[in-house]
């Protein structure tokens, strides 16, 4: 074997196996730029929007188009002015925002706006798994679409943003509903939720312990109320003990208990989560009868299926009715009620979305590589990959991740 100084002759230092490789390195994505488009909802008692001028300001300033129908910010107090100043195109006509490559609302797309698509788009919008129809699913799928449920949608900590966000407006709201129709301007009894030095504190009672739960507790206890929480789930009754910082009165869904409880209420809260395992309603017609008459029942939870028996669907125009001396108030959209506060929540959601897929190179791309985004996808160009609702109307669905490692 040769010496080391006549093999550096032929293998100069810095050559040969001497020179250091080159580490392949991943190339920058390439920015795509979107044309997103905002229509104005049609859906009655919808008054949210999905982007703030503001956020129209910051898309615009990284190189993408925003098409917006005239009068689409209106309900959540935007002007056509704001979103034209601040670089969003305004248009008269509904069909040239459903052109766009992105479409993005708050309310299910209906057969009518489906109609309306050229296809092969990407949407975002609710899904509302109980109020789709299947006639609607099979024309996305016509359509070629890639739909994308907004709460479904999950977020690096695997936490639903979009879900919670509203769950946290609609717990605040809820309270503060319950003291406007406590009040003897709305039909009330005329008393004060919450309490004053020397006067009882008026009963709250919360049915569930998540995040609806946790903030109309919080609310509640700023007021001055005195709290019930009820669940059927010891977890979440300590997991929300421990949000809040310090002893309330919790319990399992006890009958009797519970029956108590409600007979001495001024206000009962329904905000069981969907994912529950209890069956039927928490609150019977017969538990109701038993509660005082003035009090007032708000069932966060109607567009589920609600918690009380007596629960009929109401709207932002006609919310309230009275079943045995009780109030009910049964809105299914109540981050509507608060209509500005909610759009700013979404817009803080869905611009960052619409960022990281134009600067991943689009949709089909960043899909790849969002486990979160792939989650929230119920529709994956045409195919439906959402096997609840395959199940309910009877259609094939597909396992995303395999078309994804196929594609």
């Amino acid at each position: 074997m040769a010496p080391l100084s006549d093999r550096s002759k032929n293998f100069p230092l810095g050559h040969g196996f001497y020179q250091p490789k080159e580490e392949m390195l991943e190339l920058e994505r390439r920015h795509k730029k979107l044309a997103i488009g905002i229509p104005r909802e049609d859906y009655r008692g919808e008054n949210r929007v999905c982007l703030t001028p503001q956020s129209v300001e910051l898309l615009v300033s990284n190189g993408h188009e925003v098409i917006m129908e005239r009068g689409a910010g209106l309900a959540s107090n935007y002007t056509d002015k704001e979103y034209s100043e601040n670089g969003a195109l305004i248009v008269n006509q509904k069909k040239e925002v459903y052109q766009c490559d992105v479409v993005m609302q708050v309310s299910p797309f209906s057969g009518h706006e489906i109609d309306m698509l050229k296809g092969n788009q990407i949407l975002f919008s609710a899904l509302q798994t109980k109020s789709q129809c299947g006639e609607n699913v099979r024309k996305l799928m016509q359509k070629k679409v890639t739909a994308i449920a907004l709460e479904l949608v999950k977020d690096r900590n695997n936490y639903f943003p979009v879900v919670r966000s509203m769950a946290e407006i609609a717990g605040i709201s809820s309270i503060m509903i319950a003291g406007e129709y406590l009040s003897k301007a709305h039909g009330g009894k005329g008393v004060m939720l919450g309490g004053i030095t020397g006067i009882t504190p008026t009963e709250v009672v919360i049915l569930g312990a998540g995040t609806a739960a946790e903030f109309a507790t919080r609310a509640a206890f700023g007021l001055g109320a005195m709290v019930k929480v009820f669940d059927d789930s010891i977890y979440r009754l300590r997991r929300l003990e421990d949000h809040l910082g310090h002893r309330v009165f919790t319990s399992i869904f006890h009958p009797h208990v519970l029956q108590k409880a409600l007979a001495s209420a001024d206000v009962v809260i329904g905000a069981m989560r969907h994912e529950s395992d209890y069956k039927g309603y928490m609150v019977t017609e017969e538990m109701v009868q038993s509660m005082k008459s003035g009090s007032i029942i708000i069932d966060l939870s109607i567009d589920q299926g609600g918690c009380f028996e007596t629960s009929m669907l109401t709207t932002h125009r006609d919310p309230v009715y009275k079943k045995h001396g009780v109030l009910h108030y049964c809105v299914p959209n109540v981050p509507s009620h608060v209509s500005r506060t909610a759009s700013l929540a979404l817009s803080n959601i869905c611009s960052p979305l619409l960022l990281n897929v134009g600067q991943n190179g689009g949709i089909h791309k960043f899909i790849k590589h969002d486990i979160g985004l792939r989650h929230g996808t119920y529709v994956y160009r045409g195919i439906l990959t959402n096997r609840k609702l395959g199940d309910t109307f009877g259609i094939l669905a597909k396992d995303i991740d395999l078309l994804l490692a196929a594609m």
